[in-house]
């Protein structure tokens, strides 16, 4: 089973999208700001990252950065109700960007996708 990390500073979202991915069948584990998010990165080694951009404290981007530089093989998934930060290039890293919703949708399928491809790549 996937372990996925959501990193929101919603409580709301975080349980909508843990609820729906652990109906989808993945481990879920969620993390309330960035920081959280990162010790997360380091200790729980999840096969993939939802990642709010506009946190207090320190934002999305940063996060992104720091989680490339320590594990650059974990698929990151920026999820934010901003699409504007799609044209800054600093989240060109992220594997998918995929705007706010309650429709969880294009989450979810970007999620299985990026699982799915990460495990063939290691067969």
């Amino acid at each position: 089973m996937s372990k996925v990390l959501i990193v929101d500073d919603e409580p709301h979202l975080r349980l909508l999208y843990e609820t729906e991915l652990r109906r989808a069948g993945f481990e879920t584990m969620t993390a309330c700001n960035a920081a959280q998010g990162l010790e997360f990165v380091e200790t729980m080694k999840p096969d993939l990252v939802i990642l709010d951009i506009r946190m207090a404290g320190m934002d999305g981007i940063e996060a992104l950065q720091r989680i490339l530089e320590r594990d650059n093989t974990v698929p990151v998934v920026l999820n934010t109700a901003y699409s504007s930060y799609k044209d800054n290039y600093l989240t060109w890293a992220a594997d998918a960007y995929v705007t706010k919703s309650s429709d969880v949708t294009e989450l979810l399928d970007t999620v299985k996708d990026l699982v799915d491809a990460r495990a063939a790549a290691r067969n």
